[in-house]
């Protein structure tokens, strides 16, 4: 399958600020985003999912050249987008949209519905004048909200009808890929499951590529076919969701889908809780990154290099765990190490 999206070698990287007064503490650097790549095709939804503060958002960000990538390639249908003119980042935005966490912090308070989405077709001149005000209405219809609501301002709409104008905003432009950052979070269970549906449904009609960002595997494993576990900034497992959730192979992985709640009273997933916290982003480990809070850390683990990317039947894994052997009697599914 052609990849849509497609993201080599990016990082993020901040000066680090502190020690003292806010100054900028020599050359240190909190390492946001290190050195990931992924490949997102027309019409998948890929899961990206990790503990809250490893680098998820940022990454999405910086897709979207909302945040400065500090090296690293972003393509989008063959076409590199990073490092471009503003009116050539102008129109790589059309085409990817972001939907963001906070529903009512994204919307402009002294806009109405209408007047939102209005704004975005006359700014990239979607359509004729005359035209706007059925493509409003017919952009309200898509994301379900009642044609009502077309004169109401943010602050008085509930926090899943303020997501489904986001929604309706990105669709507005003609996305072909929105970038959904922890869109349900703050909603009720139950408005969630209606947002998700709508994710499911547009993805399906339009042939949208969603990445979506979450912390919340439960939510993930709905929505998504593909999921990628992200860590300090760093992804270390990919591959199908139901078989990453089912028989997760990072020890890290394993300590998440372990924390999924079950409702199969036989139910077991492989795994044991995880303990402490991450390290600090400005000062990495030494080795593989999750080796301090590993329960099957090796020696190996410990210096070096972060561990290369292992194949294990359709998905990757970053860890030595998974590293080939030399035996000349090995399985032919053991994972083979890829570049």
């Amino acid at each position: 399958m052609t990849a849509l999206l497609e993201v080599r070698g990016l990082r993020v990287r901040y000066p680090a600020r502190g020690g003292g007064f806010g100054k900028r503490r020599g050359s240190r650097y909190v390492q946001a985003v290190n050195g990931i790549d992924l490949d997102l095709a027309a019409g998948e939804t890929l899961g990206l999912v990790g503990e809250s503060g490893c680098g998820k958002s940022t990454l999405g960000r910086a897709i979207l050249g909302l945040t400065q990538a500090s090296d690293g390639s972003v393509r989008f249908d063959g076409a590199e987008v990073l490092g471009k003119s503003p009116a050539a980042l102008l129109a790589y935005r059309r085409k990817a949209q972001m939907v963001f966490q906070d529903p009512f912090a994204a919307l402009n308070p002294r806009f109405t519905v209408f007047e939102t989405l209005a704004e975005v077709l006359q700014v990239h001149r979607i359509c004729k004048p005359d035209e706007v005000h059925a493509r409003v209405l017919d952009l309200m219809a898509q994301t379900g909200l009642a044609p009502e609501l077309a004169h109401r301002k943010a602050r008085t709409l509930s926090g899943g009808q303020c997501q489904r104008v986001g929604i309706a905003r990105a669709l507005a432009v003609g996305a072909e890929l929105i970038i959904a950052d922890e869109p349900v979070s703050a909603l009720d269970v139950s408005i969630q499951a209606q947002i998700l549906n709508l994710f499911s449904k547009l993805q399906q009609e339009r042939k949208l590529a969603i990445l979506f960002i979450s912390h919340d595997l439960g939510v993930v494993r709905y929505l998504c076919r593909r999921v990628a576990v992200m860590y300090l900034g760093r992804i270390i497992e990919e591959g199908a969701a139901e078989a990453v959730f089912a028989e997760p192979l990072h020890p890290y992985t394993q300590s998440l889908a372990a924390a999924i709640p079950r409702m199969e009273p036989d139910a077991t997933i492989p795994g044991t809780p995880l303990s402490g916290e991450p390290p600090s982003s400005q000062n990495l480990p030494e080795g593989c990154p999750f080796h301090p809070r590993c329960p099957k850390v090796m020696d190996v683990c410990r210096t070096g290099a972060p561990p290369a990317a292992y194949k294990v039947g359709e998905r990757r894994v970053w860890c030595h765990l998974y590293a080939p052997t030399e035996s000349p009697n090995e399985s032919p599914d053991v994972a083979q190490g890829i570049a």
